[in-house]
């Protein structure tokens, strides 16, 4: 090495250490080397080193004929490890390092690997310039495999710890049993498992149920879904012996199980786990883990197996007790709610009930239908406080005693009040809400009260959904102890085919989200469904109950007038206008127009536009609700458009003579003009003023006209 070359701060490296062959074979004396420590002295000044003789033997060279040359050395090493060390030993010469550490594997005459550590002190002259390394060397293969060896076996329980781990956590958010299973079998769920295929099975009524299979091939164990619980089968006789049994050669099952040996040279794995699942001391069942790449299974192994079966075992254990809960609430439930809906004329009804998964803590919300005196309909929706089997014991008594005082005829508000006053005396801390309607599908009229509650939905024929405004009571059981039991009465119109929907507050409210926001979601459900009862409800169903979650029990009810489309001949549409929607008149006429062009009538729209505006807006200016607007086509004996206004008031339009800068009074006279023939006629509570358009006959006819206090 020349002074250059020794010098830690020179611009080239320090002369690297020479290559060249291992002379001499290994020897049994050499076999004395190992686990015993030589050391050596390298002059890197005459490149030369000298190694004692233990050293010797631990580099695997014959003291006779070693040279004294560092290649000698490490001729034994392949071309990475030698390039390896001679990169460490450079690095600690140039950085100015006073020692070095290394590990490096040569190869033994037997083929047998040795790893040899070597440490080193490097000596330095007073410029700083390293002349002479002295160190010690030792066998260090033994501690070297035992520390590979550990490290191994800490991989392997890190990989047995993450499967017990990601298995719990997945089984920790099951609550029922297929919600085990989907945990199990779903995405993932073999790879947490750390298997290639699962089967499994719970007991039920002496026979052993395959509720679960998972991996490739094993569909041809589905003749295997349900058998009795014997011997026969590898997984029924670990079930019944309570003993896992592990498999290491798949034919060999054959032999002690006939009838699983003509499937088992289609089953593409080669090991397998039978294990028993029991949980406080009853047994559930049996799981089966499969697995392509193992032909063994070490004590480790078989305890993670054993670990993972009780782990799925209390989760069924769990589930299982949660799903019989779950089957007495919902029965309980189904106990108190009508067993069956009436029929009826003139419209469709549709409920529908979603219980809140809570195991056996059941809410109190319901429906009722409830068929009334003089071809009426009653329909009711509430929810009593609570969630518990003493919030479904009070609604079933609530219920039968609203759906008795219905029954006698009562009016809504009495309704109400007389159930309100019953709740109270029942002597029980709870209160429930609910809105109750009295239906008249003869003639669309709506009666309905509130209590508490929320208000019910209307779907027009155009699909346009309305909230009506529902004055309001205490809720039931409180409106009574505050001696409160004032329930206003709202009037509402159904024209045919518009659609009353009630609901309970589950269907709206989200956890973390604002109730208008529900009843927006709700709205537009509603808006984008279809009309008819039932599949309107269906679409609700799907779209809200998914969104909003098991978190609360939801009733729904879907009530529908049937729509009176008239004949091809003589076809016919209805339209509610409600006072309060200053949008209402315009869509009437619109609605009116665009019918009529439908219709091959479009000669007539103009006036017919016309005409419903002006007859409209005396209805809603002059009297306190909305207006029922049907049009129609008179066929014989000549077509004609017929325009009706229904409202409540019976106060009939009366003639007057505006002067010429009157804003109003020229309704009639427009009428006159425009109209064919006119009239109004008594509707009940209230009047229908109608005309007629599209035929000279008859137009002399004249009309009847009441007088009071409406004015056009």
């Amino acid at each position: 090495m020349t002074e250059h070359d020794r010098r830690p701060d020179a611009g080239s490296p320090p002369r690297p250490v020479p290559d060249g062959p291992l002379n001499g074979e290994i020897g049994p004396t050499e076999r004395l080397a190992m686990n015993r420590t030589g050391s050596f002295d390298w002059d890197l000044t005459a490149g030369t080193i000298d190694v004692d003789d233990a050293g010797l033997l631990v580099f695997g060279l014959d003291p006779a004929t070693f040279d004294s040359r560092p290649s000698s050395v490490v001729a034994a090493l392949d071309t990475e490890e030698r390039a390896r060390l001679e990169g460490i030993i450079r690095e600690a010469i140039i950085s100015g390092s006073t020692s070095y550490s290394a590990h490096f594997r040569t190869e033994r005459s037997d083929g047998t690997h040795q790893w040899t550590h070597v440490q080193a002190r490097i000596l330095r002259d007073a410029q700083g310039m390293a002349h002479r390394i002295v160190g010690i060397v030792r066998d260090a293969t033994a501690e070297v495999t035992h520390s590979a060896f550990v490290l191994e076996l800490e991989k392997r329980r890190e990989v047995q710890t993450s499967i017990v781990e990601r298995t719990t956590h997945a089984l920790s958010r099951a609550v029922t049993v297929d919600d085990v299973t989907a945990a199990l079998t779903g995405p993932g769920g073999l790879a947490r498992l750390g298997a290639d295929g699962l089967a499994l099975g719970l007991v039920e009524n002496g026979a052993l149920n395959i509720i679960a299979l998972s991996g490739e091939s094993l569909d041809v164990l589905n003749d295997f879904r349900s058998r009795r619980l014997d011997r026969g089968l590898p997984l029924a006789e670990t079930v019944l012996s309570g003993r896992p049994r592990f498999v290491t050669s798949l034919p060999s099952l054959g032999r002690d199980f006939p009838q699983l040996a003509p499937y088992l040279e289609r089953l593409r794995f080669r090991a397998a786990a039978y294990l028993p699942l029991v949980a406080q001391a009853r047994s559930l069942g049996g799981m089966a883990l499969f697995y392509r790449g193992r032909t063994a299974f070490n004590a480790d192994e078989r305890n993670l197996s054993l670990g993972l079966a009780a782990i799925v075992a209390q989760s069924l254990q769990r589930a299982l007790l949660f799903d019989e809960e779950r089957e007495l609430a919902t029965g309980l439930q189904e106990t108190m709610l009508p067993r069956r809906i009436p029929e009826i004329t003139g419209g469709e009804i549709a409920v529908r009930y979603h219980a809140a998964w809570s195991g056996r803590q059941v809410g109190g919300d319901w429906y009722d239908v409830i068929s009334l005196p003089r071809g009426r309909v009653g329909v009711v929706v509430g929810d009593v406080q609570g969630h518990d089997t003493h919030a479904a014991a009070i609604m079933g008594q609530l219920r039968i005693a609203l759906r008795a005082y219905a029954g006698e005829g009562h009016a809504p508000a009495t309704v109400l009040a007389r159930a309100s006053r019953f709740l109270a005396e029942l002597d029980t801390n709870r209160f429930a809400t609910c809105t109750y309607a009295q239906v008249d599908l003869t003639t669309g009229t709506v009666r309905a009260v509130r209590a508490g509650h929320l208000g019910p939905l209307i779907r027009h024929t155009d699909g346009r959904v309305g909230r009506p405004k529902l004055r309001g009571g205490l809720p039931l059981g409180l409106a009574s102890v505050f001696g409160e039991e004032e329930y206003p009465e709202t009037r509402l119109d159904l024209v045919p085919g518009e659609t009353l929907v009630l609901y309970t507050d589950g269907l709206v409210e989200q956890p973390g989200s604002d109730i208008d926001a529900g009843m927006e979601s709700l709205s537009a459900a509603v808006s984008s469904g279809p009309p008819q009862a039932e599949a309107l409800a269906d679409h609700l169903s799907e779209q809200l109950w998914e969104r909003w979650g098991p978190g609360d029990d939801v009733a729904l009810l879907v009530l529908r007038r049937s729509p009176d489309p008239g004949t091809p001949r003589a076809p016919r549409i209805h339209q509610y206008i409600h006072q309060a929607d200053p949008q209402g008149l315009s869509d009437a006429r619109a609605a009116v127009g665009q019918a009529l062009r439908d219709w091959n009538m479009g000669d007539l729209a103009d006036d017919a536009e016309l005409l419903t505006g002006e007859m409209l807006v005396n209805v809603l200016l002059h009297t306190e609700g909305g207006a029922v607007l049907t049009l129609e086509v008179l066929p014989e004996p000549v077509r004609r458009v017929r325009l009706s206004v229904q409202d409540r008031s019976s106060a009939w339009p009366r003639r007057r003579t505006p002067g010429e800068a009157a804003t109003s009074g020229r309704g009639l006279l427009l009428l006159d003009a425009l109209s064919d023939r006119w009239g109004v006629e008594p509707r009940g509570e209230g009047k229908a003023v109608w005309c007629e358009i599209g035929s000279a006959a008859d137009a002399g006819a004249g009309a009847e006209v009441g007088t009071g206090a409406g004015t056009t």
